[in-house]
């Protein structure tokens, strides 16, 4: 007999796996299809994020920023130490360990909460019923009163580079380097770009960053990004805008990259070279022709506010669907489907969703940006507080960046919250909390902040946003 579920999960990335624990942890009877298979060649739970992606980029950020503190930052404060050497091999292997430890952590919740889970790939057929073909070839058929698509992303490739994973290699093979490249190239400034870069430029590599648009993270505001820029551009990073790459030429363990800018054709020669240009949903055979679900012609799945796909009981989430490519937009999708599934009264707010960069200084925000909210004709108030101003800050020796609110200039909401400096991610998040419970600027100046803390830059920003700030001179209206 066929197998019959209430709920299956296609895909047990960070939505997908959090879809099905949510699932279950509601009485639904549910099963996860996954076939991805880790560095050992076993099913590695967890998706992109986990296994490539946000999880071991930020371990190998840490490490290389560790390293940066002992060789630059330490006589600072005094510590005294011999000559600092990077062991590469050696970190990437603590690298591949955390990636284990929570891929292993992710099948013992599946186990924990009595989701079923199938190895192969996973095929949405007519009538709800889904095809699992398993490594040998061989296929059976589930059935399902419910099917969640969360089938993720990979990197997009482009012609003039094509991956080899050797000396051309997209983010997956960059978190691989078994040594410090001389010289590397990175095409793409965007998030993956910058974080990649960073982690090589600390460990001595002379980084190139080809970017094909004019604007430095044109979706970041503006006075963020141009700081961002001249940061980064300090830290070593050569940032070259609206350079478009045409082509690549390996020879031997290096290779040559010809683009073109303002000023016309030109070729550099890398070590390495990373494709870092974004991602494309993995829609590749997850949909037999007669499923009745529909896509666009990017191969992003259509789906409405909450979900749901043009098939009742069929809901897509994560990188496969509209809207920003993050794991806690995926995560957050899949519970809200597992609570309709379940007859619950759940949505998103799509407006409120954090993005981070994690550089050094972090970059990281939530709502609109000062650009955004003037092309809409909306008068804002804009407070911004220096982390130069921060004693916490000084006493971390960790000073670069701001804290910037933007508040409507009618009601005093607060629309938007944009950090670049240390802990942004955690001060974004504050921001964001208080943003979905719809604070003003003023709500948060009468808030009482712990000192000395990094939070206080927030506080101080808030008060700013009515040239009410403290700790600075404020700027007359």
């Amino acid at each position: 007999m066929t197998q019959k579920f209430d709920v299956i999960v296609i895909g047990a990335g960070p939505g997908g796996y959090v879809a099905a624990i949510k699932a279950a942890q509601l009485g639904l009877k549910t099963a996860v299809i996954e076939k991805y298979k880790g560095k050992e060649g076993k099913l590695a739970l967890g998706g992109t994020c986990l296994n490539v992606g946000c999880i071991p980029s930020k371990a190998l950020l840490d490490s290389s920023y560790k390293f940066h503190e002992a060789h630059e930052s330490f006589k600072l404060h005094g510590i005294s130490t011999g000559e600092v050497a990077m062991d590469v091999p050696t970190m990437v292997a603590r690298k591949d360990q955390i990636v284990k430890n929570l891929t292993g952590g992710v099948a013992s919740l599946i186990k924990a909460n009595g989701v079923t889970l199938f190895e192969g790939h996973g095929k949405l057929l007519a009538g709800k019923k889904v095809e699992i073909t398993a490594a040998d070839g061989s296929t059976q058929v589930l059935d399902a009163e419910n099917v969640i698509l969360a089938s993720g992303s990979k990197p997009v490739e482009i012609p003039p580079a094509p991956v080899d994973q050797d000396v051309i290699v997209d983010s997956t093979g960059a978190l691989d380097f078994q040594s410090v490249p001389g010289k590397l190239g990175v095409i793409g400034a965007g998030v993956i770009g910058l974080e990649l870069s960073s982690v090589w430029a600390r460990l001595g590599t002379e980084v190139t960053v080809l970017e094909a648009m004019d604007k430095f993270l044109p979706a970041v505001d503006e006075q963020v990004a141009k700081e961002a820029q001249k940061i980064l551009t300090k830290q070593g990073l050569k940032i070259l805008l609206g350079a478009r790459v045409t082509g690549t030429e390996v020879n031997g363990k290096q290779v040559t990259v010809k683009f073109t800018d303002a000023e016309g054709e030109k070729s550099l020669t890398f070590d390495k070279l990373i494709v870092a240009v974004g991602r494309r949903p993995v829609t590749t055979d997850l949909l037999a022709a007669d499923s009745g679900v529909t896509m666009d012609e990017r191969g992003f799945i259509y789906v409405d506010d909450y979900c749901a796909t043009s098939v009742p009981g069929v809901y897509a989430i994560g990188d496969v669907v509209r809207g920003a490519m993050l794991a806690h937009k995926a995560s957050e999708e899949g519970v809200m489907v597992a609570e309709r599934i379940a007859g619950h009264k759940a949505q998103m707010n799509y407006d409120l969703i954090p993005a981070v960069i994690y550089t050094h200084p972090e970059i990281a925000t939530v709502g609109k940006t000062e650009q955004a909210l003037k092309a809409e004709g909306v008068a804002v108030n804009v407070g911004v507080f220096p982390f130069a101003a921060s004693g916490r800050a000084m006493a971390a020796n960790d000073t670069a960046g701001f804290v910037k609110v933007i508040a409507d200039a009618k009601t005093d909401r607060v629309l938007g919250v944009h950090v670049i400096g240390p802990s942004a991610a955690e001060l974004v998040q504050q921001g964001a909390i208080a943003m979905e419970f719809g604070s003003s600027a003023e709500d948060l100046g009468m808030m009482v902040f712990s000192h000395p803390a990094l939070s206080e830059a927030l506080h101080e920003a808030a008060l700013a946003v009515s040239g009410h700030a403290i700790h600075i001179a404020n700027r007359k209206k």
